[in-house]
């Protein structure tokens, strides 16, 4: 049975909305059935950086009976919804754009990509840099009586939650970005709560990472520094406000010419 209806109503919206959540949905499982083959492979690159620090004799273990088939498909499929975010995000700005003025919409356009960068920025810094040197420092203290085995579905989780973190404190920029177009905030005044915002990123990077120290300030520091970029990139950015202001000045002196 097809359900027709109007475009403009509810119910449209919702059938659009339905159809568009279906796609999205088939692109994850297309993704997905395309990288099934490589899931093994997918698995032996994320543990390279724990791999490379274990001891000589050290390797990784499987506590549970269907570790060894789970683990690997569920980073898969992990996988395959970040590579779908750029069609997913397509998918949900074709839904908003047409409620949307033309000025926000010269603005959202780049805003997602630059977002979609940003986290993919994030989990190719925790990858590249922040998990050697955490993994490095975590089994250096292992005492010598210990055997590190790491379990291959606490591993997976543990990085995950590590690449979350990261590709959202990256995320930093755009917030900043949206705040000072939208009105809620100034350049100015975000950069007199400079102290709170280096203590809040010291906090917020205690909450998402393991309790040490050393991955605590591998996420802090560029939160701090991707605020600063957001506080500089902000003066190219016309406050909401401001642009109504200059559109109403624009067509005011349009009028008194005519």
């Amino acid at each position: 049975m097809t359900i027709k209806a109007e475009p403009d109503s509810l119910l449209g919206h919702l059938v659009e909305l339905r159809n568009r959540l279906l796609r999205c949905v088939i692109a994850v499982l297309l993704v997905f059935a395309c990288l099934a083959y490589f899931a093994a492979d997918l698995y032996e690159l994320l543990s390279k950086p724990l791999i490379a620090v274990l001891p000589d004799g050290s390797s990784m273990i499987a506590t549970d009976v269907a570790s060894p088939f789970f683990a690997p498909f569920k980073l898969t499929f992990v996988v395959a919804i970040g590579l779908a975010i750029p069609y997913i995000l397509l998918q949900v700005w074709q839904f908003i754009a047409p409620a949307l003025y033309q000025k926000e919409r010269r603005l959202v356009a780049p805003l997602v990509i630059s977002s979609t960068l940003l986290f993919y920025a994030g989990i190719a810094f925790a990858y590249y840099v922040v998990f050697p040197i955490v993994f490095a420092f975590f089994t250096s203290y292992a005492p010598e009586s210990i055997t590190i085995a790491t379990d291959i579905s606490s591993y997976l989780n543990f990085v995950l939650k590590l690449f979350f973190a990261f590709g959202i404190a990256f995320e930093i920029p755009v917030v900043i970005l949206l705040l000072i177009w939208s009105g809620t905030t100034t350049a100015k005044a975000l950069a007199a709560k400079r102290a709170y915002i280096v203590v809040g990123a010291f906090v917020f990077g205690m909450l998402l990472t393991p309790p040490d120290v050393i991955s605590q300030t591998l996420l802090a520091i560029p939160m701090w520094f991707l605020f600063e970029c957001g506080l500089l990139l902000s003066r190219f950015y016309q406050p909401a406000a401001d642009a109504d202001n200059g559109d109403t000045e624009s067509d005011e002196e349009l009028n008194n010419e005519k």
